[in-house]
C-alpha cells in the first residue's frame, strides 16, 4: 500500500521527538529524486551511575519523492554522495546548510509533511524557511519555501503546461490545492459523515474518496470494526445500511480518528505467510482472525517503512539505473533474433542445391535426346526410376542448362558452408546477450550494474562512455567491486552465486577449487552456482538447495520444474576467446527441482 494521512501523522510526531533543535550538518542528492539530510543533535541520557548526561546522536532523513515509490524516514545508514551536487542540492545548501529544526508539521491529515528551519542568512540575520515533502505518487515533490511560502525552489518543476491546477516553481506562492474537495477528518461531524454515506455506492469508496489522507486500508478497517461492534457483516452499498448501522461507523471512525489526535500509534507490518502484505501505524484488526497472516509491530514507524520498503525500494532503484543497460541489450537481441531467422530461411533454401547437381547430371546423362528449343526435359531418374520433369532455358543447348545447374548447386554449396559458420556465431551471440539479460535482472546494487555495462561496452553492444564532471574533467573511478551473492545451506554448506558474466568467470575459474560442485541451468541462461566443499561431501540437501538455487537465478525461475546440471569444477572448461560465462563440460550429473531458496541463509 502507499503512504496514507495516517502514516504520515506517525511519522511526523516521530520525526518531532527525535529531529526537533538538531542541526543540519549535511546535504546530498544521492538520486535525482532523493535528498539525504544528515543531522546532529543532543538528548539527556542516564548512564548505570543514574547521572544525566548529554550525548550526541546522529541521524539520516532520507525523502524520496520517486513517483512509484515516495518515502521518507529516518535512517543510521550513510550513503555515497554524487562526485557533482545538482542545482537543488546546492540551493538547500545553501538556505538550510548548518540550521536548526524548529518545527516538523502535517496541514490536517494531508500527504504533507512540513520542516520549519531557521538559519543565519547572508547579512547575518536569522531567517525561517519550510521544507515541504509532498508525497502523492507521481505528484510528490520536495519544495523550499520562505516564510511568507513563496517558493524558492523544489526538486521538480511544475509548469502549467504539466498541471493546470497549480504552478511548483522559483517565485509562485505555495499552496495545496484542493481539487478533490475532500473532508478534514478530524474535523468531520457526525451529520456531515452520514451525508457522505448516502449516495448508493460501496461503503469503503465513500469513506476514502470524501475525507482527507484515508487509505482504503483505514476504510477497510473502519468498517470491519463496526461489523464487530454490531455483531454482524455490514454490507458494501451505504442504500442498504440503516441510521443505527450509519451512526456505528461513525463511532468506528472517530475512535481511529482519536487513537491518531493521541499519538497512539501502533506500527505494524501485516504478513501473507512470509511476504509482506500491508502496513499501518494502527493496529488491524481485519487481518486478526485470517489464516496464513501474522503481524510484525516496529518501536518506530521509520524501522516499519524501511522493512517494508527497503527491497522493494533497492528493486525500483536498479530498475531506472538499468533501463538503459536493458534497452541496449533488447535492441541486440532482437536484432539478432531477425539475423537468427534470416539465416535460418537462407538455410533451408541451400538444401535444394543437392537438386540443382542431379539435375545436371540428368541433363548430361540424357541432353543427347534434346533437339533444341524445349522448355523440359523428361527423363528417368536412374536413381529412382521414376520420371522427373526438368526445367530447361529453351534459348540454350544441354550443355550450356547442365552448366547453369552446376553452378546453381556451387553458390548454395559455397552459401551453405558460410551459414553453418555465421548460424553458430549468431546463436553464441544470443546465448551472450540471453545471459545479460538475465544478469541485468539478478543485479542488486550499482557496482553489478557497472560491470554488466563494462562487458556490453567491450563487445560493442554499447558505446564507451567517459563520465565527465561539469568542468569536462574525468570522473574518478569508483573502487567499489561487486561480489557475487553468498548463501549458507540449512547444513551449513557454503554456496556462492554469479550476478553477471564477469563474476561467472571470477566464481568459476579463480575461486572455486577443483573439488568443489559447480551448478547451472540446462539449457538456460543463469549464474553460476558453486557448492564449496572444502574437503568434505556434501550432503543430499546441500546438493538439493545448491541446485535449486541455481535455477531460482537463471532464466527457468518462474518454471514449476527446472533441469540442472552438475559437476565438479575440475570437469569445467573455458575454450580460448570465448565470451564471458561461456563454459563447456563432457560429463555431469542432472537433477530436476523446484526454484526457489528454501533452506539457504544469506550471508
Amino acid at each position: 500500500m502507499a503512504l496514507d494521512g495516517t502514516t504520515i501523522s506517525a511519522l511526523t510526531v516521530e520525526l518531532k521527538n527525535e529531529l526537533l533543535n538538531s542541526h543540519i550538518t549535511k546535504i546530498s542528492q544521492p538520486e535525482k529524486d532523493e535528498i539525504l539530510i544528515t543531522l546532529n543533535s543532543r538528548k539527556e541520557v542516564t548512564d548505570e551511575n543514574g547521572e544525566t548526561k548529554l550525548q550526541r546522536f546522529q541521524k539520516h532523513l532520507s525523502i524520496s519523492v520517486n513517483p512509484s515509490l515516495p518515502l521518507i524516514y529516518l535512517s543510521d545508514t550513510k550513503r555515497p554522495a554524487p562526485l557533482e551536487a545538482p542545482t537543488f542540492c546546492m540551493v538547500l545548501r545553501k538556505h538550510i546548510g548548518n540550521g536548526e529544526i524548529i518545527d516538523i508539521s502535517q496541514p490536517g491529515l494531508e500527504r504533507i509533511i512540513i520542516i520549519t528551519v531557521e538559519h543565519l542568512n547572508e547579512m547575518g540575520d536569522r531567517v525561517r524557511v519550510k521544507l515541504i515533502s509532498e508525497l502523492m505518487g507521481k505528484h510528490s515533490n520536495i519544495i523550499l519555501c520562505d516564510e511568507e511560502d513563496n517558493i524558492i525552489d523544489s526538486i521538480k518543476h511544475i509548469t502549467l503546461m504539466v498541471s493546470s491546477v497549480r504552478e511548483v516553481l522559483p517565485g509562485k506562492k505555495y499552496f495545496i490545492p484542493n481539487t478533490l474537495e475532500k473532508q478534514d477528518p478530524f474535523e468531520i461531524s457526525e451529520d456531515d459523515f452520514l451525508e457522505i454515506l448516502k449516495p448508493e455506492e460501496d461503503v469503503n469508496r465513500l469513506i476514502y474518496n470524501s475525507l482527507t489522507g484515508i487509505s482504503p486500508l483505514i476504510a477497510r478497517e473502519t468498517i470491519f470494526r463496526t461489523s464487530l461492534n454490531l455483531g454482524h457483516h455490514l454490507g458494501d452499498n451505504a442504500g442498504e445500511l440503516d441510521l443505527t448501522a450509519k451512526k456505528a461507523l461513525y463511532e468506528s471512525f472517530s475512535s481511529l480518528m482519536s487513537l491518531i489526535k493521541s499519538e497512539n500509534f501502533s506500527p505494524e507490518i501485516i504478513y501473507k505467510k512470509d511476504k509482506p502484505k500491508d502496513f499501518s501505524c494502527l493496529h488491524l484488526k481485519q487481518y486478526d482472525s485470517l489464516e496464513n497472516f501474522h503481524s510484525k509491530s516496529f518501536s518506530s514507524v521509520s524501522e516499519m517503512l524501511f522493512d517494508f520498503y527497503a527491497e522493494k525500494n533497492a528493486y525500483t532503484r536498479i530498475r531506472e539505473k538499468s533501463a538503459t543497460l536493458r534497452h541496449a541489450t533488447t535492441t541486440a537481441l532482437e536484432r539478432n533474433y531477425k539475423k537468427f531467422d534470416l539465416q535460418n530461411n537462407q538455410m533451408n533454401d541451400t538444401f535444394k542445391k543437392d537438386k540443382f547437381m542431379h539435375y545436371g547430371e540428368l541433363i548430361n546423362t540424357y541432353g543427347y535426346t534434346l533437339k533444341g528449343g524445349e522448355e523440359f526435359l523428361e527423363c528417368v531418374d536412374y536413381l529412382t526410376n521414376e520420371t522427373v520433369k526438368i526445367p530447361l532455358d529453351s534459348t540454350k543447348n544441354a550443355a550450356w542448362n547442365a552448366k547453369h545447374y552446376f553452378e546453381r548447386y556451387a553458390k548454395l554449396k559455397r552459401t551453405y558452408e558460410a551459414l553453418q559458420t555465421q548460424i553458430e556465431d549468431t546463436k553464441a551471440e544470443i546465448e551472450h546477450l540471453e545471459s545479460i539479460a538475465e544478469s541485468i535482472e539478478t543485479a542488486m546494487t550499482e557496482a553489478d550494474l557497472n560491470q554488466i555495462k563494462a562487458e556490453l561496452s567491450e563487445y560493442g553492444y554499447m558505446k564507451k562512455v567517459t563520465e565527465r564532471t561539469a568542468k569536462g574533467k574525468k570522473k574518478k573511478r569508483t573502487n567499489e567491486k561487486a561480489a557475487p551473492l553468498h548463501y549458507i545451506s540449512s547444513d551449513g554448506f557454503h554456496i556462492y552465486v554469479g550476478k553477471n558474466n564477469f563474476q561467472n568467470d571470477e566464481l568459476t575459474f579463480k575461486f572455486a577449487s577443483n573439488g568443489d560442485w559447480w551448478f547451472h541451468a540446462k539449457h538456460a541462461p543463469g549464474s553460476h552456482v558453486i557448492l564449496k566443499t572444502d574437503g568434505n561431501e556434501p550432503t543430499d540437501r546441500a546438493f538439493e538447495e545448491a541446485a535449486a538455487c541455481a535455477a531460482f537465478y537463471s532464466k527457468l525461475k518462474d518454471t514449476t520444474k527446472a533441469d540442472i546440471d552438475y559437476v565438479q569444477k575440475k570437469h569445467v572448461k573455458k575454450p580460448n576467446a570465448s565470451k564471458p560465462g561461456f563454459v563447456v563440460y563432457y560429463t555431469n550429473f542432472s537433477m530436476t527441482v523446484t526454484p526457489g531458496l528454501d533452506g539457504l541463509t544469506l550471508v
